[in-house]
């Protein structure tokens, strides 16, 4: 368990940094593209900001996985594979980033945020209207096994960028609809999310008072959204979102590699 101080003006800003990535989170996607560079930023080491992103994400994720599963968009027993085989590949990807030497890890975070955040503003995830759940077949669950282990490890070993892979290959895989795709992708979110935060607690790569001041944010941003997604969409805060996330990374990259 670690515990970092950091003044008031930081830890505001920190919590005002994941209102708006809860907020553009619910609307574009992507709100770990910020909230790792920020903390980063902040002078956390790389494996207590992966750990302490994890809590605040979770707070998200629980309440966003919540929501869909009370609206019938998400079925547990149908996907148990999937949470399964997610949970599985977020204790490994966390048990392999703790491998990783901390400079290591300084120089290859802002080179992988960069590429999620190029990846997430330049796909287009295929236009479905299937209200249906697919067929149970042997392919079905094999395509379970390897995209919640795949996935998994990801979220487990990094993160930003994960509910916008889950959403883009459920509608690829599944030929779902987006709301069944957003309802699976925010479950499974919050899955690799709590297996992955229960190592990274164990290890001791989590600030607690910083998590969850930028969990408490990240909540009251995302409802915000969801709501502002309605009216206005993501069009525009998407692209200037992304932008935002590739400069800051670009400047972590640089002080870490020059």
């Amino acid at each position: 368990m670690v515990e970092l101080l950091l003044s008031m003006d930081v830890i505001a800003a920190l919590a005002a940094v994941a209102f708006v990535a809860g907020f553009v989170d619910a609307i574009a996607g992507g709100g770990g593209l910020l909230t790792i560079p920020a903390l980063l930023t902040a002078g956390l080491p790389p494996h207590l900001a992966l750990g302490t992103n994890k809590l605040a994400a979770s707070f998200g994720s629980a309440t966003a996985g919540w929501t869909f599963y009370r609206k019938q968009l998400f079925n547990p027993h149908f996907w148990k594979r999937s949470v399964a085989a997610t949970a599985i590949g977020a204790v490994i990807g966390t048990l392999v980033v703790d491998l990783i030497s901390v400079s290591w890890l300084d120089k290859i975070l802002p080179l992988l945020i960069i590429g999620i955040a190029i990846y997430s503003l330049c796909n287009r995830s295929p236009k479905t209207d299937n209200d249906h759940l697919p067929e149970r077949t042997a392919q079905l669950y094999r395509r379970q096994w390897g995209q919640g282990l795949t996935i998994g490890f990801y979220d487990g070993f990094a993160g930003p960028g994960t509910g916008a892979f889950w959403t883009a290959s459920n509608m690829g895989l599944y030929k779902m609809n987006i709301l069944l795709s957003s309802g699976l992708a925010r479950c499974m979110n919050f899955v690799s999310n709590a297996c992955s935060l229960g190592f990274f607690i164990a290890l001791g790569h989590v600030n607690f008072g910083i998590g969850i001041i930028m969990g408490v944010s990240i909540m009251v941003g995302a409802f915000l959204g969801a709501n502002s997604a309605i009216r206005f969409g993501s069009k525009f805060i998407r692209p200037v979102f992304i932008t935002m996330v590739m400069i800051i990374a670009a400047k972590l990259a640089y002080e870490a590699w020059l």
